[in-house]
Parts: C-alpha cells; sequence; structure tokens
C-alpha cells in the first residue's frame, strides 16, 4: 500500500506541474499551482483509500488495452502519407491494387486525391473524421460489396482533381470553374463521368481481386514472444 500512496502522490506531483506548465504557456494567472493546489489536494484526499488500489488497477488495464489497439492496429501510421497505410484495413486492398496498377501511382499518394490539400489542420481533421466513419462501417460490417466516396469525399476528390489539373480543368474542359455540389445540380459534369477508369476503375469492388498482390504490414507481436510461442510449440511436438 506503501507504493500505491507514493505513485498517487507522483501523479499529483504530475498534475501540479502540468498546470504550472500551461499557466507560464498561456499567462493565465488562474492555471499557476498556488490557485489551484488546495482545490486539487482537496478533491484527490476525497478518494478513499481503499479504492486507490482497483483505480490503479482498472487504469492500467485500460492504458494497457489502449496502447496495444494503437500498436495492434497501426494508428500511427494514419499520420504519414504512405499509402500502404490504407491496407491496414484488409477490405481496402482491391482499391490500394487497382490505384498501383493506375497511372496514379507514379505522381500521386491517397492524400494527394482523398484529403483536403489546402492547410494541414483541414487535412487531419478530415482524415480523423473519415477515418472514424470508416473504421465503425467496418467495424460493423455495414459496407457495400462496391466502395464509393460520400457526398463529402466526393467534393474533396473533385477539388484535388482540378488542384492537380488546373490548367486542363480551367482552360480546357472548363470542368474548374465548378464543384461537385454544382455538377450533381446539373450545372456540369464530375470529372470521373468521363474518366470513369480513372484510377480505380468503376468495376473496382471487394471481390474484384482476391489474389491482389501487396505490402505485408510488419507483425505486431515482438520478436521475444514469437521465440517463446516457437519454443511452446517445438515442446508440444516433441
Amino acid at each position: 500500500m506503501k507504493v500505491i500512496k507514493k505513485c498517487w502522490n507522483y501523479i499529483q506531483t504530475i498534475i501540479y506541474n502540468c498546470f504550472a506548465k500551461l499557466a507560464s504557456l498561456t499567462k493565465n494567472i488562474l492555471l499557476l499551482p498556488k490557485y489551484h493546489k488546495e482545490f486539487m489536494n482537496k478533491f484527490l484526499n476525497q478518494i478513499p483509500s481503499r479504492i486507490i488500489l482497483p483505480l490503479f488497477i482498472i487504469g492500467g488495464l485500460l492504458a494497457g488495452l489502449s496502447a496495444y489497439i494503437i500498436y495492434g492496429s497501426r494508428v500511427y501510421s494514419y499520420l504519414s502519407d504512405e499509402p500502404s497505410a490504407c491496407i491496414n484495413c484488409h477490405i481496402m486492398i482491391p482499391y490500394y491494387q487497382s490505384w498501383n496498377r493506375s497511372s496514379h501511382t507514379q505522381w500521386t499518394n491517397c492524400n494527394d486525391c482523398h484529403v483536403p490539400n489546402s492547410n494541414i489542420l483541414s487535412k487531419y481533421v478530415f482524415k480523423a473524421r473519415d477515418g472514424l466513419y470508416h473504421s465503425t462501417i467496418f467495424t460493423l460490417r455495414m459496407e457495400s460489396q462496391a466502395l464509393r466516396p460520400t457526398k463529402g469525399s466526393s467534393n474533396v476528390i473533385m477539388e484535388n482533381c482540378i488542384r492537380c489539373h488546373t490548367q486542363l480543368t480551367t482552360n480546357l474542359a472548363k470542368t474548374g470553374m465548378i464543384t461537385y455540389s454544382e455538377a450533381k445540380n446539373g450545372q456540369g459534369k464530375p470529372c470521373w463521368d468521363c474518366h470513369m477508369h480513372t484510377p480505380h476503375t468503376r468495376i473496382s469492388n471487394l471481390s474484384s481481386s482476391p489474389n491482389a498482390i501487396v505490402p505485408l504490414h510488419k507483425s505486431p507481436v515482438p520478436d521475444w514472444l514469437k521465440k517463446i510461442m516457437k519454443k511452446k510449440s517445438n515442446n508440444k511436438a516433441g
């Protein structure tokens, strides 16, 4: 129990230091420890000592489970522009392959087309919102056989078509003079009405390439655990 109390005091110290650092960065005097330390002490000391240990156990389990999910699902890879991040979900394999076989593979990655590129904030806000939507649909197995972009995604894709092909879409085809919403209202056509096979093709669906060859991610199982598992397996076989 002494160890638990020491850890508890250590956590309180971390909280105080965080507030102090935040106060120094924001110049907000109300965040200074001398103003909130008494309140924090009063609040934390109200927690009965008998539930401190269960709180540590539950907190440790939640922290460990969260860390494992982040590590196992390679959540950190979505911060990059690597196309291989998209095939963390195996359901995206046919779409990775159709992109990889297209003319776009030499010049673009997934983020060049599928997320806003106006500024970094809008890019990652859209990425987070779209990723949450995808993960929900895929986890609940509510996806259709042929994945197609939502209205919000279609707007972003067409904006990126125009951004990359500005001269073509404004001087020649004039497609760049309208938005996807305007095209849907009959004021023109979206790019893919003509370029229907660029880059994923109209026939691209979850069953279109069952034997697709794509990059394999490194196993989330650490090497030391693999050795233990292999040793146990050999012992059982022997």
